[in-house]
């Protein structure tokens, strides 16, 4: 067994312990997040059974989706600019980070062109950040409203970046703010807008994510180890 599916499973094997002890039922969809590292490493995992992958970056995502099995679910996770919507919209299972009226505008637009209904997250800036995207806490519900009511796009849930922490814990509160956004926005019953996913935590915090209602994580490091920039200078 190689390292990387080795430390693939030893992520799947946390992911599984951190569901059973939060007494979850459900699914949690551990997304490989691939990002700077070689289409053989995807391959790897592929053989492996593995079909869900994150990408943050719309030029890597459509290289990597040339060369690999067209089965792979990917995600899109990093920020989108709107003229970039085009080369992905055919390409990704779900966009977990729509961040703005113009941007759904433009999904819909171009999923239009496409005959297609793209899958969406809305991305939240919980913890306020001003380095990171992402609409806030407040103005959520009334832009789900609005982004609901586009053709050619689905609301499937919320996603969030939390801060970079050593302690994961101090995450906790931001993703229960998440999940109770994500109930509160259910509770609209707003059409074309369902609550089927919440999108947080990465290596570093991703089993308090878990247990506070994640299921979808994003994870890199843990699998692939650490990124190698200078191959994407």
């Amino acid at each position: 067994m190689s390292q990387l599916v080795s430390q693939y499973d030893s992520v799947l094997e946390r992911v599984n312990e951190s569901r059973k002890r939060a007494g979850r039922e459900d699914e949690v969809t551990l997304i490989a997040v691939s990002k700077t590292h070689p289409a053989e490493d995807i391959q790897t995992l592929y053989d492996h059974g593995v079909r869900e992958f994150g990408e943050n970056k719309v030029q890597e995502l459509v290289d990597k989706y040339e060369q690999l099995p067209k089965d792979i679910k990917w995600h899109l996770i990093g920020h989108l600019q709107r003229n970039k919507v085009k080369y992905i919209v055919d390409k990704v299972c779900l966009i977990h980070s729509v961040d703005s009226l113009r941007l759904a505008e433009e999904i819909s637009s171009q999923a239009g062109k496409k005959g297609l209904v793209c899958d969406i997250l809305l991305e939240v800036n919980v913890a306020q950040e001003e380095s990171k995207f992402g609409m806030s806490l407040a103005e959520a519900p009334a832009l789900a409203e609005q982004i609901a009511a586009l053709p050619g796009v689905r609301i499937r849930g919320l996603m969030t970046i939390a801060p970079f922490v050593e302690d994961a814990q101090e995450n906790r509160d931001f993703f229960a703010k998440l999940k109770q956004l994500s109930v509160d926005i259910m509770q609209k019953n707003i059409d074309n807008v369902s609550m089927d996913f919440l999108s947080m935590g990465m290596t570093g915090d991703f089993e308090v994510a878990i247990e506070e209602g994640a299921n979808l994580v994003r994870v890199g490091t843990a699998i692939f180890g650490q990124r190698d920039y200078s191959l994407h200078s």
